[in-house]
């Protein structure tokens, strides 16, 4: 981790980025909010929004910005957000693979981004699905409904909102 020294703090090297279906490419969004609607059986959630979130670690800012539109996005049918995500009312929940589990995702986005640096180490990817669910009455048991509904416990855990400062995985020995 660098250190920064104008401004006396750490700065993160894991990059963020958000990609979501622009509006009428959103079917599985559509999808969902409909999906929940009637499992919860409410009319409370007015839309849902998915958000594919990307955390890169160890690829230079050149290789970034080009792997945006052809390794992170459909630059057609995708809308990208960088480190942040749109201002919007909504509740959010991250759903991310539990450590161990093969993320197909993030594999095939760092093998892909190898590519376009092959002079440097590979390149660490995490992912997450954020889901936006959007309702002024939806509250928090709902959230822990729709939370229940969305993750399966043997392969994947809700997921930090907060960017790491390492995708660097740190396991205690037995």
């Amino acid at each position: 981790m660098p250190f920064d020294c104008q401004r006396r703090i750490i700065v993160s090297q894991v990059r963020r980025i958000y990609a979501e279906k622009r509006p009428g490419y959103d079917v599985a969004a559509q999808q969902l909010c409909h999906e929940l609607c009637e499992v919860l059986g409410t009319q409370a959630i007015e839309r849902v929004r998915v958000f594919q979130r990307y955390d890169v670690e160890g690829l230079k800012e050149t290789a970034l910005e080009s792997a945006k539109g052809i390794i992170f996005s459909e630059p057609n049918v995708d809308v990208l957000y960088d480190e942040n995500l749109p201002e919007m009312d909504a509740r959010l929940l991250a759903v991310e693979y539990l450590p161990g589990q093969y993320d197909q995702r993030a594999d095939s986005a760092s093998q892909c981004l190898q590519l376009l640096s092959p002079d440097e180490d590979r390149p660490k990817v995490a992912c997450a699905k954020v889901y936006a669910i959007e309702g002024v009455n939806v509250t928090s048991q709902m959230m822990e409904a729709i939370a229940a509904h969305l993750i399966n416990p043997v392969e994947s855990r809700r997921a930090s909102m907060d960017k790491p400062e390492t995708l660097a995985m740190h396991a205690d020995i037995p």
